[in-house]
């Protein structure tokens, strides 16, 4: 049984009467007038490997299809991705990127070598997503790219190779490629990853070692034309600070030298809490539920502790923490193959991504880039294919919901929760964000994490003239709920009215288990 631990109890006369049936143990100023920082809305990218049916039968159909398609990208899935302002995709990989030679992925299809994944499922590729595929998706979703390069088995000259390729358009050898294969004009192609989790599928190698290949990868990673690339350095194990440490101490030596070396530093952190024995992604509990959420809430002090590394080094924030891998992770469905990674998505996914988002918005000032893994098929997917049916997860509901935030400036919050508990596990009922978008509309995110009791909330937005609130909910019946192929949709945006605005004091009851924002204007 859930019991409720209060944290604090205060009673306000200014409460409706429809919230005087319980305590108000939640308080929130929303600091309205002191809004400085801006949520980029890179916070909302997404991550395409080549990994299961993320790309082959998610992404990509080829033109031959009888699913509907634009030069063999998905037509649903273009524009359920769309629909959720989806601003940047990175790709090839994750530990796919660093046996990604780039080079087999362009030119006519037929003559494209093929290769075997041997980092998921060992099965054999066609090359026929590659370069040119990739930014075509791009340019559909009107996204920026996020290019990961080959370190582990790639080299110098391989990645430098694919910078120009992609953005040059002087008179050598790369930029001819790329007009014989079809593309006059070069792309703009501003994030590049220098390797990715260099300290183990990417090359086992020490920070030492990687900070060296970062100088020398960087040093020869050229901005050609317009293009400026942002290049973003492969963090270590989550909880790796000294791995930080050394490089930011390396960036900060080298700057003044080595011309953009440095633009962003990676964070990965996936929530699992046993990785030999991940548990079912529908098939759970209380006990799970609690055990998931608070493993989730880890990203806080990962966040913080991270940000105080850099911040020795570079107090003016001028390098992005850049969360590109995070998400659940739990076993496969079962019956599918074990190396492609495909589980379904819930309420309780839903709610870990608003925690997150709550996060990488509170510490915008550092955070200026995620990827959520992964957009399609695989982990904590935005969408599910089965040949032309698609699903829309809970997951993508929130990134549909929040998409409000996206380059908004961020409102500092002052939050004071009741703890919710289950057996030993104890986590804050409450989670919260708000932002101003350029209109001057106030948007509040809530995040209820008590599966089983509502929670209220009086909440002070100091400095905010307006009087009217309207909101949205996603919540469901039950925390396993998901939706599936061939059934109505269980969870979604529906509209939200248990709040209250007077006199500039924000009264709200937020069902269990639910995701809010509300409008204030």
């Amino acid at each position: 049984m859930i019991k409720k631990m209060i944290l604090t109890i205060v009673l306000f006369s200014a409460i409706p009467f429809f919230l005087w049936a319980q305590p108000i143990a939640n308080t929130l100023v929303v600091h309205t007038e002191a809004g400085q920082d801006t949520i980029s809305k890179y916070i909302y990218g997404q991550f395409s490997e080549h990994l299961g049916h993320c790309i082959y039968g998610g992404i990509w159909v080829g033109e031959n299809s009888a699913i509907p398609n634009t030069r063999g990208i998905r037509n649903d899935v273009v524009a359920a991705l769309k629909n959720i302002k989806v601003p940047a995709v990175r790709w090839p990989g994750g530990c796919f990127a660093d046996e990604y030679h780039w080079q087999d992925g362009i030119g006519p299809r037929a003559d494209r070598p093929k290769m075997v994944n041997t980092n998921w499922g060992g099965v054999t590729e066609d090359n026929s997503f590659g370069t040119h595929e990739f930014m075509d998706l791009c340019e559909q979703l009107n996204c920026e790219p996020v290019i990961c390069g080959n370190i582990g088995s790639g080299t110098v000259k391989e990645m430098s190779d694919w910078v120009q390729y992609l953005t040059s358009d002087g008179d050598n050898p790369m930029t001819a490629l790329r007009k014989q294969n079809g593309r006059e004009k070069p792309w703009q192609v501003k994030f590049w990853c220098v390797g990715n989790e260099t300290f183990g599928c990417g090359g086992i190698m020490s920070a030492d070692f990687y900070a060296n290949e970062l100088a020398r990868y960087s040093f020869f990673l050229k901005n050609y034309g317009r293009n400026s690339l942002y290049k973003i350095a492969s963090g270590g194990l989550p909880e790796d600070y000294d791995w930080t440490d050394t490089i930011m101490k390396k960036w900060q030596t080298t700057d003044g030298w080595l011309q953009g070396y440095l633009g962003g530093y990676s964070l990965h952190f996936y929530t699992v809490n046993d990785w030999n024995k991940k548990g079912s992604a529908t098939q759970f509990g209380e006990t799970e539920w609690f055990a998931t959420l608070s493993r989730t809430l880890h990203m806080e002090e990962l966040v913080q502790k991270h940000a105080a590394v850099m911040d020795k080094y570079d107090a003016g924030k001028r390098i992005g923490l850049i969360v590109d891998e995070w998400g659940n992770w739990f076993d496969v469905e079962p019956g599918t193959n074990p190396g492609f990674l495909y589980q379904q998505n819930t309420l309780r996914d839903a709610m870990v991504a608003a925690v997150n988002l709550n996060i990488f918005h509170n510490h915008c000032d550092r955070i200026k880039m995620t990827s959520i893994a992964q957009m399609v098929n695989v982990l904590q997917a935005m969408i599910l294919t089965r040949e032309k049916e698609i699903v829309l997860t809970p997951t993508y509901y929130v990134f549909k919901m929040y998409t409000v935030h996206q380059d908004a400036v961020l409102l500092p919050v002052d939050l004071q929760t009741a703890a919710c508990t289950s057996g030993t596990n104890s986590i804050p009922a409450l989670s919260a964000s708000a932002s101003r978008d350029r209109a001057g509309r106030v948007h509040l995110s809530l995040a209820n994490l008590d599966p089983a009791n509502s929670q209220n909330l009086r909440c002070e937005l100091r400095g905010v003239t307006g009087a009217r609130v309207s909101g949205e909910i996603i919540t469901a019946a039950n925390m396993n709920d998901c939706n599936d192929f061939g059934k109505p949709e269980t969870v979604n945006i529906k509209p939200f009215t248990s709040a209250q605005l007077q006199n500039g004091i924000l009264t709200v009851s937020l069902p269990a288990k639910s995701i809010i924002t509300l409008e204030i204007k």
